[in-house]
Formats: structure tokens, sequence, C-alpha cells
């Protein structure tokens, strides 16, 4: 009985343990500033930044339930360079030609304080066409299904041609 039983285990064992290994979720290449101006520099496209705080409950969420969700992160992917960037950072960043300062006033960077426009709050989605475009900043947790219109005008470009609303009568969600 022992002998069957241990037979059992052995065959058994290396199923249980893949059955047990998480998948692998595909994430985003999140790029520094400095890494995203090389990248831009080279080649241009869309850029999408996701503007945190260390403490945001909420920044967690959604780099756990949106961020890594693999349509997500395979058409962030493929169709911009994403910035990761925390909004309380105390050290002196360049972006598009232009220095920021840490803000004492608002507790945060006065990149961030631009990127909001000045409306600061965590999590928020900020997408660009061209570096030196007027930031689009979306605020809050956005489920992958709540984020996948404005990614996608972007994404495909049909901010050239289409005003949002006009892009969103005929857009179709498959996330």
């Amino acid at each position: 009985m022992n002998k069957v039983l241990g037979f059992l285990l052995i065959l058994t064992a290396p199923f249980l343990l893949v059955s047990f290994n998480d998948p692998k979720k595909e994430k985003i290449n999140w790029l520094s500033i400095a890494e995203l101006h090389a990248a831009y520099a080279k080649n241009p496209k869309p850029i999408i930044i996701d503007v945190y705080t260390d403490w945001c409950g909420w920044c967690k969420v959604m780099d756990r339930e949106t961020y890594s969700n693999d349509k997500v992160a395979d058409y962030i992917n493929k169709n911009f360079y994403a910035v990761k960037y925390n909004a309380e950072s105390t050290a002196q960043v360049e972006f598009a030609n232009k220095k920021y300062n840490y803000n004492p006033a608002y507790r945060a960077n006065d990149l961030a304080v631009y990127l909001l426009g000045g409306r600061l709050g965590y999590p928020t989605t900020v997408l660009l066409s061209t570096l030196d475009a007027q930031p689009a900043p979306l605020s809050g947790y956005l489920k992958p299904s709540e984020l996948e219109a404005p990614v996608k005008y972007f994404g495909e470009g049909a901010y050239k041609n289409k005003d949002y609303p006009l892009y969103m009568k005929d857009f179709t969600s498959s996330w």
C-alpha cells in the first residue's frame, strides 16, 4: 500500500507543482523621465504617465488590477511610452525642456502640479499625444474597461481627426 501511495505521489507531484505556479502576467515597461526623453527622441509616440504617491492605496490597487491586466499592459507597451511618476518626488526633474522642483505649498513636485492641472489627486493617469502636448489627466482609480477608450483614442491616433465624444459614438469595448 505504501509503495502504491509513493508511486502515485511521484506521478502527481510535477502536475501539482505546475498548477500552483502563478501564470506570468505581462508587465508594463515603465520608464523614468530621462529614459522617456531618450526613447522619444528616437521614435516619437504617445505617452502615458501614472502619477502616484507611496501612501496612496488606490494607486496600489490600480497597479495590481489595471496596469497588470494582460490586455492593458500589452496595448500600452505597443502604443505608448509609459512613465510611473511619484508626485511627491523632491528631486529636480526636467520634462520637455523645462525644469521642475519640489513645491512645499503643494507638497508635490511642480511636474505633478503641471501634469494634473493643479488638481492633485491620486492616482491620476495622464495622456499626452506628444511630449509637449497639453496633458489630459484622468483622475482616480480606473478599471481596465474604464481606461480602454481614452488609451485607444490616443494609441490609435484618433485624437488627430476626431474629438473624443465623436470617437466614443463608434467605440466598441473589448477589455
